[in-house]
């Protein structure tokens, strides 16, 4: 029978993995608590939640919610970030974390939408431009087609306009 302890975490442990977005495997053994707490206030300041795990309790909680994937990232002593936000965002702040202070974290990987990224995407999902950049430029691709037929359309009667202007100069008796 699980011990009250146990049965609390794994409630917290659900409802963390339940409200995220993105759950960052990393591999916290041999590092220093100065660099973890500072991990924890740099992600708490990004609206992120950071938590060493025990295995047993996290693929219980996996398994209970429908999220086999986020098993495939527990391996030897396991810390979770949990994203509630933006996923993209929030594997930028870790992966940038980890590369501007110099911290031997070592990022394993993300599940994400049913999805596991590691190693090369995991870096790839780190390089994409913001939410509203994306949203933006896709705002003007699609705006683009429509702009160039407005203007198509508009080139006769601008050309018309600019040949009857020179010919009203032209009679009025000023240069053309």
């Amino acid at each position: 029978m699980p011990s009250a302890r146990n049965v609390k975490l794994l409630d917290d442990i659900g409802g963390k993995l339940e409200r995220s977005r993105v759950a960052i495997a990393t591999d916290f053994a041999g590092i220093p608590t100065a660099i973890i707490t500072e991990l924890r206030r740099h992600l708490r300041a990004n609206g992120m939640e950071y938590k060493v795990v025990k295995n047993t309790l996290l693929q219980r909680s996996a398994d209970a919610l429908g999220k086999p994937e986020v098993k495939e990232l527990l391996v030897g002593p396991t810390a979770i970030a949990f994203g509630y936000e933006d996923p993209i965002q929030a594997v930028k702040v870790i992966t940038d974390f980890v590369r501007t202070t110099r911290s031997p974290i070592t990022v394993r990987g993300a599940a994400l939408e049913g999805r596991v990224y590691k190693g090369d995407q995991l870096a790839q999902l780190a390089q994409l431009p913001p939410r509203e950049v994306l949203i933006g430029q896709l705002i003007g691709q699609l705006a683009s087609p429509i702009s160039r037929l407005v203007n198509t359309l508009n080139a006769p009667i601008a050309g018309l306009a600019i040949v009857l202007q020179q010919r009203a100069k032209q009679l009025e008796g000023g240069p053309a």
